[in-house]
Order: structure tokens, then C-alpha cells, then sequence
């Protein structure tokens, strides 16, 4: 099943209303989100790296730690009031204007080699 952004923040929004301490403050849940990109740091090195986990360390992956960024952030966003529908759509603009030739293109690679 797919969900919209906006519908994904709003399960969040429902989720916080449920508890009386509400959304914490925006620092600390940029100190949350901080934790959450250091284990997702970690699960990256474990899996692409060259640190093996050790035995006794929970497995967990980077799959996961990549959800728990992604609910901490809709968190810290719906805390703020930002829709991160519109900013998604606002930073596809800047990248697509800003790097539009930036990189090779795939459609240029595929010219290249058919000469």
C-alpha cells in the first residue's frame, strides 16, 4: 500500500497527539535526529564499510535506520508547521535547475556509445 507524504505526516501528527508531552522542542529533536543519522551511519559501515559488527550487536539494518531518520524528521517538520510535500517539490526545482548539467546523463552516455 502507498501512502502520500502528507498523509505519512499526518499519521505521525496523530501518533504525537496521543501522548501529553506533544512534540519536544525543535533541539531536541535535532539531537534525536542526530542519533538517528549516527546509527544509520553505523549500520552503513557495517553493511559497505570496513568496521565488522561485533557479535554481540543487535542486527539491524539499514533499511530500518533509514525509517526511524525518516519518522524523526516528519516529527521535526510537523513540529515546525513545514509541509514536506512542498518542500520536496521546492528542492526537485533547485536540484533539477541548479545540477541540470551537472552530471552525465544517461540519455548522453547512451548517445556516445552508439557512435
Amino acid at each position: 500500500m502507498s501512502k502520500s507524504l502528507a498523509a505519512m505526516q499526518q499519521e505521525v501528527d496523530a501518533y504525537i497527539a496521543q501522548f501529553k508531552s506533544g512534540y519536544f522542542s525543535p533541539l531536541a529533536q535535532m539531537a534525536r535526529l542526530t542519533e538517528e543519522m549516527g546509527e544509520l551511519a553505523r549500520e552503513v559501515n557495517h553493511h559497505y564499510g570496513e568496521k565488522a559488527k561485533k557479535p554481540t550487536e543487535a542486527a539491524k539494518t539499514v533499511a530500518e535506520e533509514l525509517g526511524d531518520v525518516l519518522v524523526v524528521t516528519m516529527i521535526m517538520a510537523n513540529s515546525l508547521d513545514i509541509d514536506l510535500t512542498a518542500v520536496f517539490d521546492q528542492n526537485m526545482q533547485k536540484f533539477n535547475t541548479r545540477d541540470a548539467n551537472r552530471f552525465e546523463r544517461v540519455d548522453e552516455v547512451k548517445k556516445e556509445e552508439s557512435m
